[in-house]
């Protein structure tokens, strides 16, 4: 596709080989699909207390840790597998601030020079601050403008996929393609609203 972004999969077979500087580059090149992933999937109420770039570059440290355990050889492949991390990641995020309970209140230690008895976890609290609700809102806003940038066959497989959660045999069905095809489709998208996103940066 002329102009288009270097597909991932050129960067794996140095990356099996051994170089740090190709499996980061193969990296890189999905850095924008899995934000659009964490952004969609991470909760509101909790950008504040760490955003979809600190969920992906986390991810990114893990696949470099972990990249012998990858098997594939596609761009697909890589970013399914990228994506597996990433869910597992933003999953102990999620349970970390949602469902571990409260510090006993016995730990807390009062604010110096404050009578009141309050702590500085009160003071905390769970509510986003608002530079991080504006990073969050930021962000949707530009992923929004480049969606709305897109061909209508893109944006409508992005759809599909990510806020529908439709198989590619899905997808392909609704086109009247192959799955294959579907994914094809799919993984163009991704590649030309990853253009758009960094254009737009």
């Amino acid at each position: 596709m002329p102009g288009s972004v270097p597909d991932a999969s050129q960067w794996l077979p140095a990356a099996r080989q051994g170089s740090r500087e190709a499996l980061g580059q193969a990296l890189e090149a999905c850095r924008n699909y899995l934000l659009l992933v964490a952004n969609k999937e991470l909760d509101p109420e909790l950008q504040a207390k760490g955003g979809a770039s600190d969920l992906v570059q986390q991810t990114f440290m893990e696949a470099q840790r972990d990249f012998a355990r990858f098997q594939g050889s596609s761009e697909g492949e890589l970013l399914a597998w990228l994506r597996r991390l990433l869910l597992n990641n933003l999953g102990d995020f999620t349970r970390r601030y949602r469902d571990t309970g409260k510090r006993a209140a016995g730990r807390e230690v009062p604010l110096l020079g404050d009578s009141s008895g309050c702590t500085a976890s009160d003071l905390a609290g769970d509510t986003p601050s608002p530079s991080g609700l504006a990073m969050a809102h930021e962000q949707d806003e530009a992923l929004q403008r480049a969606m709305a940038r897109l061909p209508e066959n893109y944006r409508q497989v992005l759809i599909w996929r990510y806020q529908e959660e439709r198989s590619f045999d899905e997808i392909g069905q609704m086109l009247e393609r192959s799955a294959n095809a579907a994914q094809k489709l799919w993984l163009r998208a991704v590649d030309r609203l990853r253009q758009e996103l960094e254009s737009s940066s």
